[in-house]
Parts: C-alpha cells; structure tokens; sequence
C-alpha cells in the first residue's frame, strides 16, 4: 500500500499518512514555465496498491489536473491498483441540467478520473448521493457525520439542541444528524433567485428557545447560512452554531460568517484552511484524517468500509 498526494491538500494527506504509519510517497508535483502540469513519481509503485490524496478544491482546474496526470503517471508505472481519494469532490454541484443547454459537469470529471487510470474512488459527503452513478468504478462515499457529531455532543450535549436544514434539499442529512443525537428537526424553506443568492422564507419547526445548529455539506458564499442563522435568531433561537464538512468559503465568506449570529462554524479539513480560516475567531477545522485513513486501510485489506458507520 501506497500513499501519493498532490498539492490540493498536503497537511491532510501527511495526516492520514501518520495515522496509516506509512511515508507518503517520493513524487515531484510540478508547473513547467506556461503551466502545464508534470508529475514525476520517484519510487517503483509496480505492483502495489496505491491511494492519491486529492481534493479538487480552488484551485479547482490545476487541481483536478494534477490529479489525472497523478492518475496516468501511476496507470503507466503499472500500479496494480490505483485508488483517487478525494475528500472534497469539485464540480459537485454540476450535477443535472439547471436549464437548456447546460452541462453536467459532475459527471463529465468522473469519466476524466476513470479514463486517466483510477480503478476505484473515495470520496466524502457528495453534494448528492447519486454522483456515485456517474462512475463506472467501485466508489465509496464517506460520512463526516461522526466526526461533526461527537464535536456537536462535546460541545453541545443532547439537552435542548435542534438540527437544522437550511434547505429542503439537505433534509435527509439534518435528520440523520438528528437522530444520532435525539434531537429535534427544524427546517428553512427557501428560495434561490439566483446561483449564490438566497432568500430565507419561513422556517418549519419550532426553534424558540433552542439552541440551533445548522448542518450542511458545503458552505461556499456562506449567505445560505447567513441568512439562515439570522431568520433563526429571528424566530427566538437562544444561539446558532453550523456545522459542515467541506469549506469552500469563497471570496469574503470568512468576514460574512464572522459578521452573521453565528457563534461557531465547524468545518472538516477536506479542503485546506486559508488564511482567512485560520485566524478567524469563530470558524474552527476538525480532521477527518482518522475517517479517511481507516476507509483506506480497509479498502487495502478487502475489507468492509460501510461498518465504519454502523
């Protein structure tokens, strides 16, 4: 077994490389003077089982490269198997047509990665669950949920809490979440005007007096959440805290989500904190390092990786 990353998320791979006590691979991951991309792997990876650590995070486009030239230079080294972990899959979103002649780019990158020479994926918290579909390989989509629950018990307890979904479509996750922590269910019933734009509507639940905690898999712009937490606030909450696993937190989310009643967001380290992350006072990263780790061990081993949630 073989542990390769690129450039997307190095401090997550080095952790998953010391929990698995394995040294990440010898590879160079580099630009030539107009940008291309070139990887040149310094160990004989003939014959082993190999995982490439990387998310398709900003930059999105130089990092997906990296990895589908990580993916063909491993496929040309005659690895025996070639497994792409991608803690945060980009293009996520892309995952229908939104309207006439649009593509669906979620699907388009998973045929990228099958064709560059990946035999299986693991990836974590998919924007929708039937991405899966889009590959013709074995893949496997982790669940930040214990990691993001056992921080909500130690902070929070099970007294008085309520999951909240700022969306319809993230119902299913709240009342996952809910449930493994006796809670109670609220939701936001809004309306999208435009991509990245959000208007709250009304919430369904009762949230007055409670102690609210959003969950959510990406936060990007953060105005979903902010909007959120200030319609919760609204309707008599006692304090709002978010929860999610990947954050993208774009442009001047940071400062958004700090100027919000927010008092906490938690977010995993699928994507590397930005400067912006790592001093903020109320935006804090858990690893998901463990989680990932074990699921390659066990994916190494013909092992099963669905009891990790059992």
């Amino acid at each position: 077994m073989k542990i390769l990353t690129g450039n997307s998320n190095r401090p997550l791979a080095e952790a998953i490389s010391a929990y698995l006590n394995l040294p990440l691979t010898q590879a160079a991951v580099r630009r030539f003077s107009d940008m291309e991309v070139f990887v040149e792997i310094h160990e004989n990876v003939r014959g082993e089982d190999v995982f490439v650590v990387q998310s398709t995070s900003f930059p999105a486009n130089d990092n997906l490269m990296e990895l589908l030239v990580t993916l063909d230079a491993l496929r040309r080294g005659s690895a025996r198997r070639v497994t792409a972990v991608i803690p945060y899959y980009g293009y996520a979103r892309q995952d229908r047509k939104s309207g006439p002649r649009t593509p669906i780019s979620a699907k388009l990158v998973a045929n990228l990665i099958t064709v560059a020479g990946a035999d299986r994926v693991l990836t974590l918290d998919l924007h929708a669950g039937q991405i899966q579909g889009f590959f013709d390989i074995p893949t496997d989509n982790l669940f930040a949920a214990p990691v993001l629950v056992k921080d909500i018990e130690q902070n929070f307890g099970r007294g008085n809490i309520t999951i909240v979904s700022p969306d319809v479509g993230g119902v299913v996750r709240a009342r996952a979440y809910a449930k493994r922590l006796d809670a109670e269910l609220a939701i936001i019933d809004k309306r999208r005007e435009r991509a990245g734009v959000s208007e709250v509507m009304n919430i369904i639940g009762d949230v007055n007096g409670k102690r609210c905690v959003l969950v959510d898999d990406i936060v990007d712009s953060a105005g979903t959440l902010c909007n959120a937490a200030v319609a919760l606030k609204e309707a008599g909450a006692i304090s709002v805290s978010a929860y999610v696993t990947h954050g993208v937190l774009s442009g001047g989310a940071v400062a958004r989500v700090s100027a919000a009643p927010i008092d906490r967001l938690v977010i995993t380290d699928s994507i590397m904190a930005t400067e912006a992350v790592r001093v903020s006072q109320n935006v804090r990263q858990v690893t998901i390092a463990p989680l990932i780790a074990e699921a390659m061990r066990r994916i190494s081993e013909e092992r099963s990786v669905s009891s990790l949630f059992d």
